[in-house]
């Protein structure tokens, strides 16, 4: 993948969309945070949709549960993401900060032995993880987050970082706290930002042969790094320890019964 000129992501299984509502520019230098979301929708394609008809909310880019990727607004336009946010000392983040929409469910009600999302839709125990959000105290059902989603996020922030250098990575949950719970606890966001914004970017990083935990709900390892590589073990459940090995492109080479790779933000190292 790969930004144009026309600020806009080229690739495979990118769908580009019109969303003329969105016409302000950035300001110079303005753009410095990247903002994650959930759409809590039925699908990618209708959340995407939804996001460029003439409603008062945008965003940059909806990202698939199978990596793909829709973009309705340029980067260097202002999308309507964030509302009524805050953070340190500014507030109203739009003009601030790229927002990348998640396809998920969010939080969901256990019915039976299923799991049922605001729209209807069931999903079963392996797709669900019981947890605390950040801002509250006791946990609910959210939806899980798949592999290659959490992948392709990493590979377009990355993109983002190397041109156009946001400094912060933020959940919506955390500059509208009270009011918004996206990402919420299925998503690895502090691993994943700190992975991301690490100023030790050199080539014998310091966490090699250190100990980590899975903080996702199954992990899937893999034959070498990337998504297309095929599984070579059943899926690693949350918090078990593995030895890290190597680092390449995004993934950790990790050692438990096995070795296999694991995209590194869904491993928390010690």
């Amino acid at each position: 993948m790969e930004i144009n000129n026309d600020h806009r992501i080229e690739g495979d299984n990118i769908t580009q969309m019109d969303c003329p509502k969105n016409k302000e520019k950035f300001a110079p230098g303005n753009m410095d945070t990247i903002v994650i979301h959930y759409t809590a929708g039925r699908s990618a394609e209708s959340s995407a949709n939804f996001l460029v008809s003439p409603v008062k909310a945008s965003a940059h880019l909806v990202i698939g549960r199978e990596g793909e990727i829709y973009q309705m607004v340029p980067f260097d336009t202002v999308s309507w993401h964030a509302g009524d946010s805050s953070y340190g000392n500014r507030k109203w983040l739009n003009k601030y900060s790229i927002g990348i929409e998640l396809d998920n469910a969010g939080v969901l009600t256990k019915v039976g032995s299923e799991y049922q999302a605001w729209f209807g839709k069931k999903y079963q125990a392996n797709e669900v993880v019981h947890a605390i959000h950040r801002n509250e105290s006791s946990a609910k059902y959210w939806h899980t987050y798949t592999e290659q989603q959490i992948e392709k996020c990493r590979q377009v922030c990355d993109l983002l970082i190397n041109k156009y250098k946001p400094k912060t990575i933020l959940g919506h949950e955390e500059i509208s706290p009270g009011r918004k719970q996206d990402p919420g606890p299925a998503f690895p966001l502090d691993k994943f930002r700190e992975n991301l914004l690490s100023q030790n970017r050199s080539d014998e990083p310091d966490f090699i042969d250190k100990e980590g935990i899975v903080v996702t709900n199954l992990l899937n390892i893999r034959s070498d790094a990337g998504v297309s590589f095929k599984k070579v073990a059943i899926p690693l459940p949350r918090g078990t320890k593995v030895k890290v090995l190597e680092e390449r492109n995004g993934w950790y080479k990790v050692e438990t019964s096995i070795e296999g790779w694991v995209s590194k933000g869904l491993i928390d190292i010690s």
